[in-house]
């Protein structure tokens, strides 16, 4: 009968310090297993990059990313990469010019060939488009003469431009200004 009690007395020891240990041995797997998985998210082979900052604040950049894929279909195109800015942005707009109650989209953002200015509103008689680089230079103009018109953008070259929606009439007002990327 003692043996039956000991026996007894050291399996609960034994339960009782085999529990705590085994949670322990699987919380380490578990923060191992979590390092190795989470270390390699946003790793890529560049030729060079850097961060660099000032008074206006700070940037990092890469350069010459050796490998990536880009996929296409039907709706857009997905560019893989470590550092890639995607804005679409009205820069600017007033709400209330001057009875000018516009509604336009510009698309694709970014564009390759040809961009589409797109107006809500039924009027558009006193309106024209100015296309801008970013140092203000202007580009291309032309009256909107309806709901959508093409802008060729097959000439320039890839970068940032803005594209202004202006009101002509009574007095030259920038109505709404969209910030364009081109591919």
């Amino acid at each position: 009968m003692k043996k039956t009690q000991e026996g007894t007395s050291l399996r609960a020891k034994w339960e009782a310090c085999a529990e705590p240990f085994f949670k322990a041995i699987m919380m380490l797997l578990l923060l191992i297993f979590a390092s190795l998985v989470g270390a390699t998210a946003q790793q890529t082979v560049t030729v060079s990059g850097g961060n660099g900052s000032g008074n206006g604040g700070s940037v990092s950049y890469s350069v010459g990313q050796l490998f990536f894929m880009v996929h296409e279909g039907s709706s857009g195109t997905l560019s893989e990469g470590v550092q890639q800015p995607y804005e679409i942005s009205v820069v600017t707009g007033i709400d209330k010019a001057e009875r000018v109650d516009l509604r336009a989209s510009a698309y694709p953002n970014p564009v390759s060939d040809y961009l589409v200015l797109s107006i809500e509103n039924d009027d558009f008689e006193n309106l024209e488009f100015r296309l801008f680089d970013v140092n203000g230079k202007l580009l291309s103009h032309g009256k909107i003469t309806g709901r959508e018109i093409t802008i060729p953008m097959t000439g320039l070259t890839s970068g940032n431009y803005f594209l202004k929606v202006v009101q002509t009439i009574p007095v030259p007002l920038d109505v709404k200004t969209f910030k364009i990327i081109k591919k």
